[in-house]
């Protein structure tokens, strides 16, 4: 599960949310987590928390240390 950082534009305190993604409604930016096996948002995905677009300064994914594993590196011997 990923994390992102959300910074407010009322706040210098910056808020962590544990979830999967996040997508706009209307108005609103829903953070979601997905459903089993499944990599995107839809009908089984559980929403997590909402904001107004208007109150959010910016988001931000967060480091995930299991995604370090997925990284191919290239070693010169």
């Amino acid at each position: 599960m990923a994390s992102f950082t959300v910074q407010f534009n009322s706040s210098d305190q910056a808020t962590e949310i544990q979830c999967d993604g996040y997508a706009q409604e209307g108005t609103m930016l829903t953070f979601f987590v997905f459903g089993a096996d499944c990599d995107t948002i839809d009908s089984w995905s559980r929403r997590v928390a909402s904001y107004r677009i208007a109150d959010v300064r910016s988001v931000v994914r967060g480091f995930e240390a299991e995604s370090l594993a997925e990284v191919p590196v290239l070693v010169a011997c």
